[in-house]
C-alpha cells in the first residue's frame, strides 16, 4: 500500500485510488508481557487484553476522530519501511 501510494502521489498512477489508512496499536502493552503469554488462553487474561484494546480505541478515537474519512492517521513509509 505504501508502494502504491506513493506512486500515486508521484503522478505515476493516474487510475490509482489513494487509501487512508489508520493503524490503532498498543504496543508498549503488549511488551510488557512474556513471549510466553501468546499461548495464554485464561479468561481473565483475554478480558484483560479486551479492556487494554478497548481503552486504545477510546483514546485513538478521542484523537484522531477528526481525521476519519479526510487523511491517513498513520505514514506507512516512516513506521514501517
Amino acid at each position: 500500500m505504501a508502494f502504491v501510494t506513493k506512486l500515486i502521489d508521484q503522478g505515476r498512477l493516474a487510475d490509482g485510488k489513494r487509501m487512508l489508512i489508520d493503524v490503532i496499536e498498543a504496543e508498549d502493552a503488549i511488551r510488557e508481557f512474556p513471549g510466553s503469554c501468546r499461548l495464554n488462553n485464561e479468561w481473565d487474561f483475554l478480558c484483560h487484553l479486551h479492556g487494554v484494546g478497548r481503552a486504545r480505541a477510546d483514546q485513538w478515537l478521542a484523537e484522531n476522530f477528526d481525521h476519519l474519512g479526510n487523511t491517513s492517521t498513520v505514514d506507512l513509509e516512516a513506521k514501517y519501511f
